[in-house]
């Protein structure tokens, strides 16, 4: 399973600093490559306004 950023994501640069694979662009909101996403989860546990989800 991959990992989405919902709209609700402030642009802080957090989870792409922790992905091991790179897979996250920066934008507003930041968008993950769910093809690339290895669900590691670690993007989610940075997140300080928990703005990214599982998806299934």
């Amino acid at each position: 399973m991959a990992r989405r950023i919902m709209e609700t994501c402030i642009a802080c640069g957090e989870c792409a600093e922790v992905c091991p694979v790179d897979c996250i662009e920066a934008g507003e909101p930041y968008v993950i490559d769910e093809e690339a996403c290895i669900d590691c989860g670690e993007c989610e546990a940075v997140c300080p306004v928990d703005a990214i989800i599982v998806v299934e």
